[in-house]
């Protein structure tokens, strides 16, 4: 049989070769191109195989440099929040937005307020006025008058002499302590042979058997919870006046006034709780004895700040819980609108009461704030970011605030509704569009998130003309406490801890009122030894105190 040769070509003539001859050209044929599928098959099984592995790498790289750039932006917020300084402002913030617009709403809202704000602007001082340094001192503060006399050989032969005032300075008088000898008088009578003896009456002391005088007790309440002064500072200043007075009888007495203050206190929270607006926030606070808790876990000093328009209360309250079941507790008889950041715990009492919540705007634009200041600006090279973007929105709506601050409760209203809705309906839009073109876990996505999750909340001022676009009343009232926990840094017992939040309470009631603390204290001190009815106890209440009375006595003993 005659072989077929398989370089055979195509073109070939078959025509001379038999019908076996054809039928083993045509099987090699069907072999080669088999193999060639195959080969060509494996080469695109290859290749693919080849694309996933570099899509893998690539997906691993794209993975490790987003996660490079978030821990390098964690880095950066850790260190502003530890370094860096806790203003808001930024050195470049722009004007976005249709910033002429903005001005010309403004520039008509001014023309549209009350005729009597508009004379009273008039007539009211420039700003280069109002900003002229005042280097007079306080009327209200004792004067003193010193003459400086020429000598008789000096004035020998003068027609006349007078005074002029050439100066004024600011005396201090240190403190002192002085010992004070109670000497009781007692008259003795008989009757039916029995002697009878009558004392002259006591003055009432809130904690009956006590050493430190009220007027002391004032002052280590004030130097404490006004002044930030931890107790064994306290301790090396009154063993400077003269006597040493060791800590621990201090924070005893500070204790026992607590519990002394107790009823004032409840009745400060039925006040606040009878209003219809109510700020509330809370802070960590350090207890290192606490049941079922070690010393480093998280204990709470919760605020509220909230009460009829004219009696506003700031009442602290600890707790080493941070649960929802705290604001029911504290909120149990209070209808209204609550207006606190996004924490959820309160979310059970709104429920619960029916509650309004509105969000902090304040707590939104921090978070802007910080993703703007952690910016790589090598990369920025001067770029307007997202978080820039949503900072102009946020300051637009600020700016409209602004203007507002003078006008009635209803002009504010309608004008928020003219003017901040329209940028708030905006602001949505743009959130909502550049949600997804941001990285997850960056701080500008998570100040996207948080605008977006708290929206119906954020926007919840402008259904009223009372309301605030912020927050800032509770966290302006719960700073006196976060600064003075930097001086004492922690409780050492839970009832320290309540006392603690106590005395805050007062203090910082009494400035809400317009009242000076110290004179405040000092009048609950030397009248809460005998209130023992409900009318004598609202008498008590900062806004039943005498204020005439009282800013005397802040002249006689500060």
């Amino acid at each position: 049989m005659t072989k077929v040769s398989s370089s055979t070509s195509d073109t070939a003539d078959y025509r001379s070769l038999t019908a076996e001859q054809l039928l083993a050209v045509l099987a090699e044929k069907d072999a080669e191109l088999l193999i060639a599928a195959e080969e060509q098959q494996s080469a695109k099984q290859a290749a693919e195989h080849a694309k996933l592995i570099i899509a893998e790498r690539d997906k691993r790289l794209r993975a490790q440099h987003n996660t490079i750039i978030l821990l390098e932006e964690k880095l950066r917020l850790a260190n502003l929040r530890k370094f860096a300084a806790s203003s808001e402002k930024l050195s470049f913030q722009v004007e976005l937005f249709d910033e002429v617009e903005m001005e010309a709403a403004l520039s008509d809202l001014e023309e549209q307020l009350p005729e009597e704000n508009v004379e009273a602007d008039a007539e009211a001082p420039s700003r280069a006025t109002r900003k002229r340094r005042n280097r007079g001192f306080s009327e209200g503060l004792p004067r003193k008058r010193i003459e400086l006399c020429l000598g008789d050989e000096e004035k020998a032969g003068a027609s006349t002499t007078f005074f002029s005032k050439v100066k004024e300075e600011l005396e201090y008088i240190p403190a002192q302590l002085n010992v004070l000898e109670y000497w009781q008088e007692k008259a003795v009578f008989e009757q039916d042979g029995v002697d009878h003896i009558v004392a002259a009456d006591r003055p009432a002391h809130p904690l009956n058997k006590c050493s430190a005088h009220i007027s002391l007790l004032t002052y280590i309440l004030i130097a404490k919870y006004a002044d930030g002064l931890p107790l064994y500072r306290l301790e090396g200043i009154l063993k400077r006046y003269g006597n040493p007075v060791s800590r621990s009888n201090m924070a005893q007495w500070v204790i026992r006034l607590s519990e002394v203050f107790a009823p004032l206190i409840q009745r400060l929270r039925e006040v606040q709780n009878s209003g219809t607006y109510l700020n509330a926030d809370e802070t960590r606070i350090q207890v290192l004895k606490e049941d079922g808790r070690s010393a480093q876990a998280d204990k709470w000093m919760w605020l509220t700040y909230g009460g009829p328009p004219d009696k506003p209360s700031v009442l602290y309250e600890y707790d080493p819980s941070r649960a929802g079941t705290v604001p029911e507790r504290l909120l149990e008889n209070f209808t209204g609108i609550l207006q606190a950041d996004g924490y959820s715990g309160y979310a059970a009492i709104c429920r619960k009461n029916s509650l309004t919540r509105i969000g902090c705007w304040d707590h939104a634009r921090r978070k802007f704030v910080e993703a703007t200041r952690i910016a790589d600006n090598k990369k920025a090279k001067g770029k307007v970011s997202k978080a820039d973007v949503a900072l102009g929105y946020i300051r637009k709506l600020y700016r409209i605030e602004s203007a507002l601050k003078e006008v009635s409760d209803a002009e504010r209203y309608r004008k928020r509704q003219e003017l901040s809705v329209p940028v708030l309906n905006e602001f949505k839009v743009w959130l909502d569009k550049n949600q997804s073109k941001v990285m997850k876990g960056s701080q500008t996505r998570l100040a996207i998130d948080y605008t977006l999750n708290q929206w119906e909340y954020l926007i919840g001022y402008c259904e009223r003309g009372d309301l605030n676009i912020s927050n800032a009343r509770a966290e302006n009232a719960i700073r006196p406490f976060a600064v003075g926990r930097k001086a004492w840094l922690f409780a050492d017992t839970a009832h320290g801890a309540r006392a603690s939040a106590t005395c805050y309470s007062l203090i910082e009631t009494a400035k809400a009122n317009q009242l000076e603390p110290y004179a405040y204290i000092r009048y609950v001190l030397e009248h809460i030894g005998n209130a023992d009815t409900q009318d004598s106890i609202d008498a008590l209440l900062p806004w039943n105190v005498p204020m005439e009375e009282n800013l005397k006595n802040a002249q006689a003993y500060d």
